[in-house]
């Protein structure tokens, strides 16, 4: 009798961050590329990539109610599981209120949180990466580090964004707007430092 393959929980969960990755690269895309009359279709875009990350989590929940050993507790891998795609929404968020709020043109500030953002995709893959074999790893511990130090560069972005929409904009709606806005982009990075707490807290567990 063919013996059934063990599925590799590591790899279900770098394939998240993968997600996290395009949709992150979109989100840089869009704003990069921005035409307010393709928003609509963006936004479609937008939601195939978070659409598609929902079904990788379902199929990842679906395995670990099946199987009796884990690499490291059930519970540990869904709450890190659940974070790297509360990251995939939260980035699905941002382009949603352009579009809901009707922006016409995007802020500097909201280029400098996209850079953040793809560089905080580019370190949580590297997280992942060597998660697989956290026991042995030299650097994990180091891109965490990375990861919360980009966390606190959205800090200072975030602070210089509001002020400036408090002192330059007069029209109420746009200070509105944009307070969401910057709000929703400082919340991505937040989302990528729980995601590398919760994965600290593991390592703390099992090392």
């Amino acid at each position: 009798m063919k013996r059934k393959k063990k599925t590799d929980y590591f790899e279900s969960l770098r394939e998240l961050v993968d997600y996290v990755q395009k949709a992150a690269g979109f989100l840089s895309e869009t704003m990069n590329d921005y035409k307010v009359e393709f928003l609509p279709h963006s936004l479609e875009k937008m939601h195939d990539i978070e659409h598609s990350a929902d079904l990788a989590l379902h199929e990842l929940t679906a395995k670990l109610v099946r199987e009796f050993i884990t690499p490291i507790e059930r519970q540990d891998i869904m709450s890190i599981a659940d974070q790297i795609d509360d990251v995939t929404d939260s980035i699905e968020d941002v382009l949603m209120r352009l579009y809901m709020f009707n922006i016409q043109a995007i802020r500097e500030e909201a280029f400098d949180f996209a850079a953040v953002i793809i560089k905080s995709s580019e370190v949580l893959l590297k997280i992942m990466t060597e998660f697989a074999h956290f026991r042995r790893s030299n650097d994990i511990r180091k891109y965490i580090i990375e990861l919360n130090n980009l966390e606190e560069e959205g800090d200072a972005i975030y602070v210089r964004a509001i002020r400036r929409v408090y002192l330059e904009d007069e029209d109420p709606i746009a200070v509105i707007a944009w307070t969401e806005i910057f709000r929703r982009l400082e919340g991505c990075c937040d989302e990528f430092e729980d995601v590398s707490e919760e994965i600290e807290h593991v390592l703390m567990k099992n090392t």
